[in-house]
C-alpha cells in the first residue's frame, strides 16, 4: 500500500521560469521516504544510535513528466519494490491531484558510521516487508 504525503510547493521551490526547480524534486521524495519510515515506527536517529545503521541513497532513476508550479498542493507517493537484507528500493512519484509530474525509482543501502555495507536489522526488515512485495531476507 503506497504511503502519501502532502507537499505545498513555495516561491523558493521554484526557478526564474516560476516552476519547481529540478533538483527540488529530490528533496521531496526524501521528505516522502522519511515520513514513510516514520509511520512505520521507524526512528532513523535511534537506527544510528543504537546500531551504528544508516540509509543512503545509491541509486536514483528519474523521470520529469510535467513541471509544478509556485503553490501547487502535490502529493509525495512511495511505494515499496523491493527489499533485500541490505537494499531498499522504492518507486517514488510526485502527483498534482491524479496527475503523475515526477517519477523515480530509488535504491537505498544500509551503511555502517564507517561507510560499509551494512545488513538491515531484522526487526526494520520486518517493518518494511509488511508494506509489499520483497525479493529475500
Amino acid at each position: 500500500m503506497p504511503h502519501h504525503f502532502p507537499i505545498r510547493v513555495y516561491y523558493e521551490d521554484t526557478d526564474l521560469a516560476e516552476i519547481v526547480y529540478y533538483a527540488n524534486y529530490l528533496r521531496f521524495i526524501e521528505r516522502g521516504r522519511t515520513e514513510w519510515v516514520r509511520t512505520l515506527g521507524i526512528d532513523q536517529g535511534e537506527l544510528k544510535r543504537q546500531a551504528g545503521i544508516v540509509f543512503a541513497v545509491r541509486r536514483v532513476e528519474a523521470d520529469y513528466l510535467s513541471p509544478a508550479r509556485f503553490d501547487d498542493l502535490l502529493t509525495v507517493e512511495t511505494r515499496l519494490l523491493d527489499l533485500t537484507a541490505a537494499r531498499i528500493v522504492l518507486d517514488q512519484a510526485v502527483l498534482r491531484g491524479e496527475d503523475r509530474l515526477f517519477q523515480a525509482t530509488v535504491t537505498l543501502v544500509a551503511l555502517t558510521d564507517a561507510g560499509r555495507p551494512a545488513r538491515i536489522p531484522a526487526e526494520i526488515r520486518q517493518r518494511l516487508a509488511a508494506e509489499g512485495p520483497r525479493s529475500g531476507m
